[in-house]
């Protein structure tokens, strides 16, 4: 069990239109969860870890939440500046995001590529990949959920498996303060591209619901600055009150996701020339006016996990 007041610190690196957000936990053998992307060790972490005092070498842990490029990216070259001594953790369902770089791409193929229609999307997300993605790593550890890891002296971190926005999301929590690191799991209403993301809507529902009755975070660290109904960003440091309202913000985005997706193929979907399409329906009634070809495209991403739910029965 964790004694109580282990600081944590978020580390944040620049990219696109949002920032990469990273966390430090300050224990005895330091763990930084998520990496950001290739470019983010260097530019973001090292300084900002040195502005507190510390250094990026003495790094014991990296903990990854899940394996998109945003938060895997930087995990080759962060091992790196610990001197190899660094232990990776991944969740079994994700490593091979963390083994491939192809993976990333043949994940854009299989769904979004279909919706979306750039012929030059392969090559296009070929570069991203080999720009964003500082190494191709074997884990040293992987979990399923349910494992407890020794951050030494007696902090130790559980894991607790959370898929819906990957296969293989995972939460990591700071036993005895409940600071509990969510990766994108917990989507409320989406990031900058205004929609909720997720693979499996079905997982991903049940995973808040393991959030929030059984994890009941005290802190709730957010990979990303995700949005209210009226798109003001929350932070990335929720507090036991706005994490509860981040969990029931999200249970209310996607039962009306759910049920406006369910309307839509039962009728049967259509081909326009909406660039929503064939869900400019669902658009419409949820009120998504966003640009829905900016990567990472949730709409489509989301869509095809209701998509698949309905083919399956």
């Amino acid at each position: 069990m964790t004694a109580v007041g282990v600081p944590i610190h978020p580390l944040v690196s620049p990219w696109g239109r949002f920032g990469l957000y990273s966390f430090y936990i300050d224990a005895p053998g330091p763990a930084i969860v998520d990496t950001g992307i290739a470019s983010s060790p260097a530019e973001g972490m090292a300084p900002a870890l040195a502005a507190l005092g510390r250094r990026i070498e003495d790094v014991r842990w990296i903990l990854l939440t899940h394996g998109h490029i945003d938060h895997v990216g930087g995990a080759h070259a962060l091992w790196e500046l610990t001197g190899r001594r660094a232990q990776v953790v991944i969740s079994e369902a994700d490593a091979p995001l963390l083994r491939s770089r192809r993976a990333h791409v043949q994940n854009y193929l299989d769904v979004r590529a279909q919706y979306l229609g750039d012929p030059e999307a392969e090559a296009k997300q070929t570069a991203m990949a080999a720009g964003a993605i500082s190494g191709e790593m074997e884990p040293h550890v992987l979990v399923r959920g349910g494992e407890t890891l020794s951050l030494g002296g007696d902090v130790t971190v559980s894991v607790h498996a959370i898929p819906g926005h990957t296969a293989g999301s995972v939460a990591y929590v700071v036993d005895g303060q409940d600071d509990v690191f969510v990766g994108d799991a917990v989507q409320v209403h989406g990031a900058a591209n205004g929609f909720p993301g997720y693979e499996d809507p079905r997982s991903y529902r049940a995973s808040l619901e393991h959030l929030r009755d059984v994890v009941r975070p005290r802190h709730l660290y957010l990979g990303h600055p995700y949005r209210t109904a009226e798109g003001v960003p929350y932070g990335v440091e929720l507090d036991r009150a706005q994490a509860q309202e981040a969990l029931q913000g999200s249970f209310d985005v996607e039962a009306r996701v759910a049920a406006a997706a369910a309307r839509a193929l039962a009728d049967g979907l259509e081909q326009t020339d909406s660039p929503y399409s064939p869900f400019a329906r669902v658009a419409e009634e949820v009120g998504y006016a966003g640009d829905p070809t900016l990567e990472p495209s949730p709409f489509f991403t989301t869509l095809h996990g209701y998509k698949e739910l309905h083919s399956h029965g």
